[in-house]
């Protein structure tokens, strides 16, 4: 052996453990990345760690038997370029190829598609790199083991890099990079680093790499197409488009309405529509509460309302203009959330926002409140620490005698064993009364819990004492809607709540309803009826 850098040793451990590293920012970058289109739960993420596990096994197998007939590290370096120039193109290229296979598969697809779509999507975009990159360690071990008697010492020492690396790799794009300059960015930047690492022993080597010269065209030409960025590439009207540590965080305003979307493929997670009249969306539906609480609107000095998941703070929004005086505060988990509530939706200086999951937050109050709402629930991301039964008594636990809770299901499903049923056979098994109203133009359901006996006779005479018959109109709707619901043996607990499976059921059934719509379309009238809706 007579190349230097392979003499020394120290480039090539340090390039075990850079290689470590970019794995797992590659990881993390791949939940950012699929999670506005696929959500980011734990079947996602299932999905993602199987996958890049598989291709690193391969590239485990397939560098060893490369490391056996290489005489020098060339061809390594050489990988690792072309991993690098793959990585930096994935957020770029990636969110064309989702969309794609999404539309493919949905064409023939029935069952179990965000898991099959995922998986897809995953395969393609992310395993070559992954695979490339899984080629180090065997390589490296060929050129870095000089006697059998320092084999041990020596693999060791290329482990502990690379997973030392791995942890690294975990912890800058989810604290630093991501939040910082977002995921594209954060690709960029580890796609740079493997670039740099390959440039640079051809560069000590003093030989030519064309792949090299790509890789620096290619990140530097990438990094100016940065500002223009957009996960939702078919959409032009968007107001804010940012990514927090826990969500893809996308507003929309227009003189009409402002959303709040943490998926853009699967509907909206906020609306405040513009005006001070009531919508009928399910945030009315929730204004029962207070009212079913004993509030009326006439005398509010000692009433409160807690609200977990306060989102964008329409409902807050909605407390303090029917029930002025009255101390609303929320919880929500996602600090530039709550930054947009009050930046783009106008949420009141009166409300208490605390940056924190709302389980915990409620544990360590000591206050009641006359109505608790629970709107934490996005699609199949169920947190499933709100969902148990162990929570539902936490929830009573902080009621007034009087107190009503309303949670927000926001995947309306008939059938047996769904999540719905689930949640709502946990829910009553806490409370004396539970009662449902389905949402009339959308798949939401409020759900209202009370131990109180006389909630109906207290609901109806509120209605009556209420000034704004707008609210009062709404609030006999309401009314009509409530369906008495009696609990079953479904029951969530924090040992067992498969919500995501369960979540996923349910959002294949209204995937699946869309999907018919759209291949009849397809069948009926060609491309050119599908495009023209």
């Amino acid at each position: 052996m007579e190349n230097k850098l392979i003499r020394s040793k120290y480039f090539l451990y340090l390039t075990e453990f850079f290689a470590g590293m970019s794995v797992m920012a590659v990881e993390l970058g791949a939940s950012r990345l699929m999670a506005p289109y696929f959500s980011s739960s734990q079947i996602v993420w299932t999905v993602i760690i199987g996958v890049i596990m598989i291709a690193m096994a391969i590239g485990n197998v397939w560098g060893g038997k490369l490391a056996d007939r290489s005489a020098t590290p060339d061809k390594l370096y050489r990988r690792l370029i072309i991993a690098a120039i793959w990585i930096a193109l994935i957020p770029f290229v990636g969110r064309y190829l989702i969309a794609g296979i999404s539309l493919l598969l949905a064409l023939f697809v029935t069952k179990n598609f965000l898991v099959w779509a995922a998986l897809a999507a995953c395969l393609v975009i992310f395993a070559f790199p992954c695979v490339l990159l899984g080629t180090v360690t065997p390589s490296l071990t060929r050129f870095t083991v000089d006697n059998l008697d320092d084999t041990g010492k020596t693999v060791g020492r290329l482990n502990a890099l690379n997973t030392i690396g791995s942890i690294i790799g975990t912890f800058v794009p989810t604290f630093v990079t991501i939040p910082a300059v977002g995921t594209a960015a954060t690709f960029l930047i580890f796609s740079g680093v493997l670039a740099a690492i390959g440039i640079a022993y051809f560069v000590f080597e003093k030989k030519k790499s064309v792949p090299g010269i790509v890789s620096v065209l290619l990140i530097a030409g990438l990094c100016f197409a940065l500002p223009s960025y957009s996960f939702a590439f078919w959409q032009s009207d968007i107001t804010l488009e940012d990514e927090s540590i826990y969500n893809y965080l996308q507003v929309q305003d227009d003189a009409k309405r402002t959303t709040l979307s943490t998926n853009v493929l699967f509907g909206v997670q906020s609306v405040q529509v513009k005006g001070d009249a009531l919508t009928g969306m399910y945030y009315d539906y929730a204004l029962a509460a207070p009212c079913m609480a004993g509030m009326d609107g006439t005398d509010n000095e000692n009433r409160s309302v807690m609200i977990l998941g306060m989102g964008s703070g329409t409902y807050a929004s909605y407390c303090t203009r029917y029930f002025p005086g009255a101390s609303v505060q929320g919880a929500e988990i996602d600090k530039k959330i709550a930054g947009i509530a009050t930046d783009y939706f106008g949420l009141p200086g009166s409300v208490t926002v605390a940056v924190e999951d709302g389980r915990a937050y409620l544990a360590a109050s000591k206050e009641k409140f006359d109505v608790i709402m629970v709107d934490a629930y996005q699609d199949i991301t169920i947190p499933f620490q709100l969902s148990s039964v162990e929570f539902f008594n936490e929830v009573r636990s902080h009621l007034k005698p009087n107190g009503v809770m309303v949670v927000n299901l926001n995947m309306t499903s008939a059938e047996n064993g769904s999540i719905n049923e689930y949640l709502c056979d946990t829910m009553a098994s806490v409370f004396q009364h539970t009662v449902t109203a389905p949402v009339k133009g959308n798949t939401n359901t409020e759900v209202f819990c009370t131990n109180a006996d006389d909630w109906e006779e207290t609901f109806l005479c509120s209605i009556a004492k209420l000034k704004d018959s707008d609210y009062a109109d709404m609030m006999r709707t309401v009314y009509s809607k409530l369906t008495p619901y009696e609990g079953g043996s479904c029951i969530l607990t924090d040992d067992k709540a498969p919500v995501e499976v369960l979540g996923m059921r349910v959002l294949d059934e209204l995937i699946g309803d869309e999907l018919n719509y759209y291949k009849d379309e397809l069948r009926t009238g060609g491309l050119s009826a599908l495009i023209g809706n």
